[in-house]
């Protein structure tokens, strides 16, 4: 078996001597990047196994790529890609990796939503919906934004809670505009 390290230097080796993947770009990638991702949920999706550890290794060979491009740049390092995740998943688990207790996944969802609403205010977001790529197809984002906004309270359970929330809504909005 090959090392981790192994693959880092298999593609430094590949940017130096391939004309090809010298030639590419954080935006060239794009379009293989977006392809290895639908591999791998289609693979999953059909309950593949036999392939899905291609797929993923597919899909591992774009970000290393993009590491790495980052890397001759001076910007960031794979090292920094999984110091950065590490960090990520460590903070927004305190209930694995602090002292906090949660009672069901619920909980999970409520305190993952506070921590990235925390992160997000910090970046400057303005809103619970901000940071959703605009990139996604129409119905993934419509559903990214539904699912937001579900966690938050705004879910109903037909389509006359929906019309009164709305009712609700506009007549505050009539208020404000007096």
């Amino acid at each position: 078996h090959h090392s981790w390290e192994d693959l880092v230097e298999i593609m430094a080796r590949l940017r130096r001597s391939c004309p090809w993947d010298r030639e590419q770009t954080h935006r060239s990638l794009i379009p293989y990047l977006i392809e290895e991702s639908f591999e791998v949920a289609e693979t999953v999706e059909h309950d593949r196994d036999d392939a899905l550890c291609e797929e993923l290794g597919d899909l591992l060979l774009q970000i290393v790529f993009h590491a790495q491009i980052a890397t001759e740049r001076g910007k960031f390092s794979i090292a920094d890609v999984i110091d950065t995740l590490s960090n990520k998943m460590m903070r927004r688990h305190p209930h694995v990796f602090g002292d906090q207790a949660v009672a069901d996944v619920a909980e999970v969802w409520r305190n993952w939503e506070q921590i990235k609403a925390a992160e997000g205010a910090a970046l400057g977001r303005k809103s619970r919906l901000d940071g959703i790529p605009k990139a996604l197809g129409a119905l993934q984002r419509a559903q990214k934004m539904q699912e937001k906004a579900s966690r938050v309270g705004f879910d109903w359970p037909d389509a006359r809670a929906v019309t009164h929330k709305l009712a609700e809504e506009i007549a505050e909005l009539t208020e404000a505009q007096e």
